[in-house]
């Protein structure tokens, strides 16, 4: 595969710093009174693709864009589409109602962003090669806002994302952290009923065993003992220190 070419003639010292394949990265090349910015358009959403877009200064002044004249109007274009995925993307922000929006907005504004910043600093060196150039001092303004806005917008968007994902991990730690009050409740509560209803089993059974004539002040004692009982169980579970507290808080 080979770069595209144009019908311009660059000078040799710029063809030397160009590569066979493609012309690779956004940069300025300012060789022989001659400028060359090689800027690419913004990243398309889920496949990143750009294309490339070339611009070439000659020394008078005259401004070509992939081979043809009339490149200034082509630059404005270039950065105006930026400016039109920065509102895109700054709409969508605002609309975004959950962290998968917020997700998918980020997924884009990555590359977008980090477009948009090679961009600036591209036109800046175009800017620093060409002294007094007044489209390049406009441009380079224009692009360094876009850049900027960028960055903004995706540092928000991630601030947004990760305020939602914190909030949804605490609603979580909560609700879990109210399961297991009151599974710890239950497990006390069964605990202490237990024994009364084992010894409530046991004298409940169709058995003669002698204490059915008895007075109904056993009955009581019985139900004390289970009682009893069921507390040295809860000591057990939950140690003695806090068996007490346990059970008021029961």
């Amino acid at each position: 595969m080979r770069r595209k070419t144009f019908s311009w003639t660059l000078p040799t010292e710029i063809e030397a710093r160009l590569g066979e394949a493609t012309y690779g990265r956004q940069r300025a090349i300012a060789e022989a009174d001659h400028l060359l910015l090689i800027l690419h358009t913004p990243p398309e959403p889920d496949t990143h693709a750009r294309s490339t877009e070339v611009f070439l200064w000659k020394p008078d002044g005259t401004v070509w864009w992939n081979g043809v004249t009339g490149g200034e109007p082509k630059l404005r274009k270039l950065l105006a589409w930026y400016r039109e995925r920065l509102e895109h993307y700054d709409a969508a922000y605002e609309r975004a109602a959950s962290a998968s929006d917020l997700f998918e907005i980020l997924d884009d504004l990555a590359s977008l962003s980090r477009a948009a910043a090679n961009l600036a600093a591209a036109v800046q060196a175009g800017r620093e090669a060409r002294r007094g150039d007044k489209l390049l001092i406009a441009m380079r303004d224009e692009a360094y806002e876009i850049s900027r806005e960028f960055e903004l917008l995706f540092h928000d968007a991630k601030l947004a994302l990760d305020y939602r994902i914190a909030r949804s991990a605490e609603a979580q730690m909560v609700k879990a952290q109210e399961l297991a009050t009151a599974q710890h409740k239950l497990n006390v509560l069964a605990a202490v009923t237990f024994p009364l209803m084992a010894i409530a089993t046991i004298f409940g059974m169709n058995l003669v065993h002698g204490l059915e004539d008895q007075p109904a002040v056993l009955f009581w004692l019985i139900l004390a003992g289970g009682g009893v009982i069921g507390a040295v169980v809860v000591a057990w579970m939950v140690g003695r220190t806090e068996c007490l507290k346990t059970l008021f808080d029961v």
